[in-house]
């Protein structure tokens, strides 16, 4: 088994990861069935208060801002960061976020191998009724099913909307999904939100991805905000299978060196403000918190990461306590 663990609040900068890459592209109004277009902006993702000294500062962590003001093209500022890595297969995947109270945007954590083969997590800011409670988020999984109704995963049976029993503004929440053969469930602070099976779950490695955007399309954003919206990030933890042939094979080596004593106990969250330390962290591989970087690394890391003192050949081995 893999891992790949990041406490931003723990980072000065993004340059500092070795797993993230912040990303820079537009999506046209008529791409993204929107009003305006949407441009993904490095200078939208900011890690302001990196290792703070008060550790009561809460809003330590990854910045994800839609900027309020429109570009010359018709353009809404977002952010995105995505993972170096695109071979995160089988695994259980989780976010500590602070979602923004300003109408008007959408904030995703997903999965993503292609347009019919995705995992979302979704917020749409526009939805939230502080005065009733309701705390909408909106889990999907695109399929071909989805690419059929015009990516509308709405109209298929991959598609939920759940109420939260919480205001995902107020405060930290860790959502989390575990991506297994056939089988998709999805988590809010470890309580289970929804279950998804059936032929038309993903099969394949892909990568993890932090997104917050607004192109005006009333029916999903909203927007665009009438003042900049942040969505904060304290930290992303996943524990999952590569899909890259050799550095399964790299695993599956370690697998016969190693012993029951090897298995690891993933906890459920606690303080999603913070990500904590698996029951047995000396066994996990090396991540963001472990290392110093004096430059971000893009690309893909596999086999030329340090060497593993464990491993096993399926997710469905780790136990959760």
């Amino acid at each position: 088994m893999d891992r790949l663990e990041t406490d931003f609040s723990q980072l000065h900068n993004l340059s500092q990861s070795h797993d993230w890459v912040a990303q820079q592209f537009t999506v046209s109004a008529k791409d993204g069935r929107g009003n305006y277009s949407k441009a993904f902006m490095p200078a939208n993702v900011d890690i302001p208060g990196g290792k703070s000294q008060d550790q009561s500062d809460h809003e330590d962590g990854l910045q994800l801002r839609v900027s309020s003001a429109i570009g010359k093209d018709n353009e809404v500022p977002a952010s995105e960061v995505d993972t170096a890595r695109l071979d995160l297969h089988w695994g259980s995947f989780r976010a500590g976020m602070k979602l923004t109270e300003t109408k008007g945007t959408c904030a995703a954590f997903f999965w993503y191998f292609n347009d019919t083969q995705e995992i979302d997590i979704e917020f749409l800011s526009r939805e939230f009724d502080y005065d009733k409670g309701i705390y909408p988020v909106n889990l999907v999984v695109q399929s071909k099913q989805s690419l059929e109704a015009g990516y509308d995963a709405s109209k298929t049976g991959t598609y939920k909307r759940v109420h939260l029993d919480f205001d995902p503004t107020d405060t930290f929440h860790e959502y989390r999904f575990d991506y297994l053969p056939g089988q998709v469930l999805f988590y809010a602070d470890s309580k289970l939100l929804a279950q998804m099976e059936g032929d038309d779950m993903p099969s394949a490695g892909g990568h993890l991805i932090l997104q917050h955007w607004s192109n005006g399309n009333p029916l999903w954003s909203g927007g665009p905000p009438t003042e900049d919206a942040v969505v904060t990030v304290s930290y992303v933890k996943a524990y999952f299978n590569s899909s890259d042939n050799q550095r399964q094979s790299y695993l599956s080596q370690q697998c016969h060196e190693s012993s029951e004593a090897s298995v690891c106990l993933i906890r459920d969250a606690t303080n999603p403000t913070s990500p904590g330390k698996s029951s047995n962290g000396s066994n996990l591989p090396p991540h963001d918190s472990d290392e110093e970087s004096n430059g971000a690394t893009s690309g893909l890391r596999r086999a030329e990461q340090k060497s593993v003192s464990w491993s096993l050949n399926i997710l469905l081995a780790i136990l959760f306590v």
